[in-house]
């Protein structure tokens, strides 16, 4: 069992209460569940959390009807007083062991760094960057526990991860087709983002390339670079 998946499993068993966090973009992408499996086995309480809520339409959010949940902002520190309150509400005000789980690049050190406040977990925008298990101290009552991120076993989807950044996009192997399918399921998205007028993916991509020089010898867009450029900017949320 890959070492980051000891960590998980350390953390399930150690805490009151898990928080699975879901990127607002991709929350179907990003539920775990075999996370999702150990914590009910284990008879633990799990909270979803949904992060990066001010890139989305949190009404179309909403809909989505996970319970319990609560919609947060690292960024824009939105929801987190919100969070603690809930989080002291499930532990009836006593002291509580809080994990943090979820696929890599989910937003769980942002998530930290706002309900602590002290920057306590490291951030970076890539993907796999927490490496071991972290504790951090939010306040008296409240304790959290920072897992790596990990996927399922044996799950290997570029375009699942891709888009939900759990990749980074340098590294994703089939990067032409994680872009296109991106740009198939937020078609309208990105021709208003990048003011292109094409409906069809591959002329998108095409256009993006030209737009912002991404060319091959001859003046030949790049296509691999352009599909690169485009989940680089997904995943670092540069789209609203």
């Amino acid at each position: 069992m890959p070492s980051f998946w000891k960590h998980v499993n350390q953390v399930i068993k150690e805490a009151d209460i898990i928080i699975e966090v879901l990127d607002a973009r991709s929350i179907k992408e990003t539920r775990n569940p075999e996370i999702e499996y150990k914590v009910k086995e284990k008879q633990k309480r799990l909270l979803y959390v949904i992060t990066k809520c001010d890139l989305v339409d949190i009404e179309k959010v909403k809909n989505e009807k996970i319970f319990p949940s609560v919609f947060i902002s690292s960024r824009d520190h939105l929801g987190t007083t919100i969070l603690k309150k809930k989080i002291l509400e499930m532990s009836r005000g006593e002291n509580v062991i809080v994990g943090v789980v979820g696929y890599p690049n989910v937003g769980k050190s942002s998530l930290i760094n706002a309900l602590s406040g002290k920057g306590s977990a490291r951030t970076s925008a890539e993907s796999g960057y927490t490496k071991g298990l972290q504790k951090i101290k939010v306040d008296n009552k409240i304790m959290l526990l920072d897992t790596p991120g990990v996927f399922p076993h044996k799950e290997k989807d570029d375009k699942k991860h891709g888009r939900s950044g759990a990749v980074d996009f340098a590294k994703i192997k089939e990067p032409e087709l994680a872009a296109l399918h991106l740009i198939e399921s937020e078609i309208n998205h990105f021709q208003k983002f990048y003011k292109i007028k094409e409906n069809n993916p591959e002329e998108i991509l095409r256009k993006i390339a030209i737009k912002f020089k991404l060319l091959k010898k001859g003046n030949k867009p790049d296509i691999q670079r352009a599909a690169r450029f485009l989940l680089k900017e997904w995943q670092i949320g540069k789209m609203r």
